[in-house]
């Protein structure tokens, strides 16, 4: 058995990593997948990129490439659990996920799987029995519970003797296999489904490995569910999914503002996936693309992202990584905000925002221009928590500042962002 306290303490800062959605859809290959850790390994995992993220429909033989199929049909063992579809994972022959965590192990990474909430309608279909529960398929499923967007799956009804069983087993087969990261969709749709994750964390904290849980998605969600997130996992979506559009990414920022206050180490509000790079190859959401969001839009994404210390999830295909993307994701002192020690929105005003963050030797502040024109700016230090401070220095750049009169003058590309570092 592992503990909660173990969970929290293997995602002390938010989880940085690639999940396969947002370029593949449901329909990733073990090539591509192996594609992006090695990639991940050479490139990113010095700056602190350690988590590789397989999603939804792993165990779906022939998943739809740009929407699901009306009627899922998943690989499933004689016990109800979904296995990865050998044809798509040929490690995977022997019904096991554990050799391709191996390899992804190998690379000094983790592994992580998408889940659907609930038990697989074709397990209630042909009523299989639930290992270790003494109970079958149909008489714990929650058949008046279903996903209104995937087929896969069922709820379950957790009141039925047994229940509880069905994701014991599935999160122990996981431990099996050497999972450290399990994505759970379909939870926090409204309504939340607060007996789901009550009991998939106590699968977790019964599986004997430290697995960290992220929620999703996180469209309209509430901050009275905040005590209850914390409790039963270590990241949760603060939003519906996110693509690669201005207006997406500026609606965000109401969002960051909200939850940054209640970041704390082991229980991070998440802003979603990073759609940037080469996306869309079969996803469900627009063509075969790269992001559509301009460079200084990245820049404003990954800076906001950083001061209010979201997980970081890179969406795109990583090898194809445009040169200009890949550098945003390798400045060491940027990503170093993911550790600040608390942040917060000081201003907002028209299409001016402006962060504050607590470095504790220094403090960080961020001035975000939402306008579609450059703008300059002058940011008194003392509207920043930065009174007394003498210095600053640009962390996007790697230059200096000058601060006169206790400020500094910025010029400000249009839907961009400036970083400094102030001391």
């Amino acid at each position: 058995m592992t503990t909660n306290s173990a969970r929290k303490r293997a995602a002390q800062l938010p989880p940085m990593g690639w999940n396969s959605w947002d370029c593949f859809g449901g329909s990733v290959t073990e090539d591509e997948v192996l594609a992006n850790a090695e990639f991940m390994a050479a490139h990113l995992k010095a700056y602190g990129w350690d988590t590789i993220v397989v999603d939804i429909q792993w165990y779906e033989p022939n998943p739809g490439e740009h929407r699901y199929n009306d009627v899922a049909d998943p690989v499933l063992d004689a016990w109800g659990r979904q296995l990865p579809a050998p044809n798509r994972f040929p490690s995977a022959k022997d019904g096991s996920f554990k050799p391709l965590a191996d390899r992804v192990h190998a690379l000094g990474l983790k592994f992580g799987v998408h889940m659907m909430r609930g038990i697989p309608k074709k397990a209630v279909e042909l009523d299989l029995p639930v290992l270790g529960g003494d109970t079958t398929a149909s008489r714990i499923a929650d058949r008046g519970n279903a996903c209104t967007w995937n087929p896969d799956n069922f709820g379950i009804d957790h009141a039925a003797p047994g229940a509880q069983a069905y994701y014991d087993s599935q999160v122990a087969q996981f431990a099996e296999w050497g999972v450290d990261f399990v994505k759970l969709d379909d939870v926090l749709h409204p309504p939340t489904q607060d007996v789901e994750i009550a009991a998939y964390s106590a699968a977790i904290d019964r599986c004997g490995r430290p697995i960290v849980l992220s929620l999703s998605p996180g469209k309209a969600l509430s901050l009275a569910h905040l005590d209850e997130l914390r409790r039963h996992s270590e990241m949760w979506r603060i939003s519906d999914d996110l693509w690669d559009d201005w207006y997406g990414l500026k609606e965000m920022f109401q969002r960051a503002a909200r939850w940054a206050p209640h970041q704390e180490p082991g229980s991070w509000g998440d802003a979603d996936m990073l759609p940037l790079g080469h996306v869309g190859i079969r996803a469900h959401v627009g063509e075969d693309r790269l992001s559509r969001l301009t460079i200084e839009e990245q820049r404003t994404m990954l800076t906001l992202w950083c001061v209010m210390r979201s997980p970081l999830m890179f969406g795109g295909h990583l090898p194809d990584t445009p040169a200009d993307t890949l550098e945003l994701l390798q400045n060491a002192e940027v990503l170093a905000l993911l550790g600040n020690q608390g942040s917060r929105e000081v201003v907002r005003d028209h299409s001016l925002v402006v962060w504050q963050a607590d470095l504790g030797d220094a403090d960080a502040c961020a001035v975000f221009w939402l306008g579609d024109e450059p703008a300059d700016l002058e940011v008194h230090l003392a509207d920043v928590g930065g009174a007394g401070r003498t210095g600053a220095r640009d962390l996007w750049a790697g230059a200096e500042v000058p601060v006169k009169d206790g400020a500094v003058r910025l010029r400000v590309p249009a839907h961009g962002a400036r970083l400094l570092r102030l001391e």
